[in-house]
């Protein structure tokens, strides 16, 4: 071999060489990259499993202890104002004549707790009667306001007419004239009609609610326009575009006119007892009034009364509590 040839061979060797230093070299620093991404990530789930649970909001932020702890507060606050007078309302009327409903400090289970409280309402007055009056008359105001809301509301969102943002605006000034102001002229309209003391003319008054109306606009209007024209398109008419489109898509808010219109026709006091003079016609709320004014110093009987009052509305409620909250949802008034 010549010396050029020997020459060559020395630097291919060198060369060698120096790509295995190169490569031990990276693998050795790969090594060490591994070991250092395995211990940050060991780290945070030893710290996770060390730090207690965070409590979020809605929006992702944190919320501190003392403030989830005075939201609770305030909850069980509103809580007790809420539904403790109904309780005690029920803990009364389920007390037996001996036990002292005044005593102090008060007691608020009952040691013998009774129904005959229950039994004497019944005895007393024909509470049963009053309430299928009651029922009646609201049971047709449910119909009417959930007919004629979805029909008007259907009317003010989707139909395009002049004089649109003017009906808007007086069924807005509508809700801001109080039911006193206006019940002389209602009693002189029922009376000219010839509908004093009868269910009908406790009835027709309230048979459509401004806000109720107002509910099921806002509701059909968040539906989107592209359906509507889709089917307007498949040769839809309006009454077919209102029935099979739209008022499915608004059952929430169906129902929340039904729990409302329920509600304000099941506790009406005032207009029943202006309008009506026959005592088997009264509704519910004018017989309870006998009880408070014949037996004053017996509260058992006015709480057994009450609650005879309030169960239905408790009983509606929690039939359609899930729709109720979603057609909050729908019918809320956004700006």
């Amino acid at each position: 071999m010549s010396v050029q040839e020997k020459q060559k061979q020395k630097r291919r060797q060198k060369r060698r060489q120096k790509r295995r230093q190169k490569e031990r070299e990276n693998e050795e620093k790969n090594e060490e990259k591994n070991e250092e991404k395995n211990e940050t990530e060991v780290r945070p789930r030893q710290e996770s499993a060390v730090r207690e649970p965070r409590v979020t909001d809605e929006y992702g932020r944190r919320i501190r202890a003392w403030e989830l702890v005075l939201r609770y507060l305030l909850l069980l606050v509103v809580l007790a104002l809420t539904v403790g007078p109904f309780l005690w309302q029920l803990s009364t009327s389920l007390k037996g004549p001996t036990e002292d409903i005044f005593s102090s400090p008060p007691t608020f289970l009952p040691s013998h707790p009774t129904l005959h409280n229950y039994q004497r309402v019944t005895d007393t007055i024909p509470v049963w009667d009053y309430a299928l009056n009651s029922l009646k008359v609201a049971g047709a105001s449910v119909v009417t306001n959930c007919v004629g809301s979805a029909l008007a509301g259907y009317a003010l969102a989707r139909l395009r007419y002049r004089g649109r943002g003017v009906t808007t605006l007086l069924f807005v000034l509508a809700m801001l004239v109080p039911v006193e102001g206006i019940v002389i002229a209602q009693f002189t309209t029922m009376r000219e009609l010839g509908l004093n003391n009868t269910l009908i003319g406790v009835l027709l008054p309230g048979s459509v609610g401004a806000m109720n109306v107002l509910l099921m606009r806002n509701a059909f209007r968040n539906l989107p326009y592209e359906i509507e024209e889709a089917a307007y398109i498949d040769g839809a008419n309006v009454w077919q575009r209102f029935r099979l489109i739209a008022l499915p898509a608004v059952k929430g808010t169906l129902a929340v006119v039904a729990i409302f219109a329920f509600m304000g026709a099941w506790d009406d006091f005032l207009w029943p007892l202006i309008v009506l003079s026959d005592p088997s016609r009264f509704t519910l709320t004018i017989g309870l009034n006998y009880l408070h004014g014949t037996f004053a110093n017996d509260e058992r009987l006015v709480a057994a009364g009450t609650v005879i009052a309030v169960a239905p509305l408790i009983a509606l409620f929690a039939c359609l509590q899930r729709y109720f909250f979603r057609g909050v949802g729908e019918g809320a008034v956004k700006g």
